[in-house]
């Protein structure tokens, strides 16, 4: 299974539109428009597919970490 395969499967299970997605990758600061998305979720055959890297997954789960749990706390 691919990192985009992943990311699809995520986004369709956990209802996220491409807005919600954008703003959960600015939680971690990492910017991506909405077309690079669009290239991510397209299928591989198509000419302006872009393989989703590690980095960028790691970044979104990261960010959905935040997203659905909040910031982390300060240790005293």
């Amino acid at each position: 299974m691919s990192n985009n395969d992943i990311l699809k499967k995520l986004r369709v299970a956990l209802q996220l539109r491409n807005e919600d997605i954008i703003d959960i990758m600015k939680l971690v600061d990492f910017n991506v428009t909405k077309s690079e998305l669009g290239a991510l979720f397209r299928s591989e055959d198509h000419p302006k597919f872009m393989k989703c890297g590690d980095q960028f997954l790691r970044n979104f789960l990261n960010g959905l970490v935040i997203h659905m749990r909040g910031p982390r706390e300060e240790k005293k």
